[in-house]
């Protein structure tokens, strides 16, 4: 049995995520025993994934998180990060978290949020391919691959990329993926 840490880690949710790509990473940070927080615009509000089929409460409002508090923040895609991208508390949260080098990992449209925070000048990501334009403008330089890690940034494009994705995730946090 291996040792490990356990870590606090913060999911970014608005209605209409990308079912799978916050059902699979929330369950294997549970499965490796991590605290896991759901942030949304309210606190107490029942979200819903596009495709009906999970939904989550969150825990916390955006205007009651300290990202400093987090070893990771997860950011899943679908039409959730259009709504969370411009909040400004959602956005300095992201922009704190990034300049204290807490992992933040946004897969699909979850590159949205971190483009509107501004932190993308010089660092290369994938997201989905359709928001490639969007992360462009924003100063990050976009790859097709299904994961890219920069620093303390990791992205992927799609549901099919979640593997890696969780498993890079894993990796950043301290806990050896298989």
């Amino acid at each position: 049995m291996k040792m490990q840490n356990t870590k606090k880690i913060a999911f970014l949710l608005a209605e209409g995520f990308e079912d799978s790509e916050m059902q699979n990473p929330y369950d294997e940070m549970v499965k490796n025993g991590h605290e896991t927080v759901i942030i949304g615009l309210r606190a107490g509000q029942e979200l819903k994934g596009k495709n009906g089929t999970v939904s989550y409460t969150t825990h916390l409002s955006i205007d009651e998180a300290d990202p400093n508090d987090y070893a990771a923040i997860i950011i899943p895609g679908g039409s959730s990060p259009s709504k969370l991208m411009d909040n400004k508390n959602v956005q300095q949260f992201v922009q704190e978290a990034d300049a204290s080098c807490v992992t933040i990992a946004a897969i699909c449209h979850g590159p949205q949020v971190l483009a509107a925070a501004g932190i993308l000048e010089g660092r290369t990501l994938t997201s989905y391919p359709g928001i490639a334009g969007e992360v462009e403008r924003a100063g990050g330089r976009f790859i097709d691959k299904k994961v890219v890690v920069d620093q303390n940034l990791i992205t992927s494009r799609t549901p099919e990329d979640e593997p890696a994705f969780i498993s890079e995730t894993l990796e950043k946090i301290g806990v050896n993926a298989w």
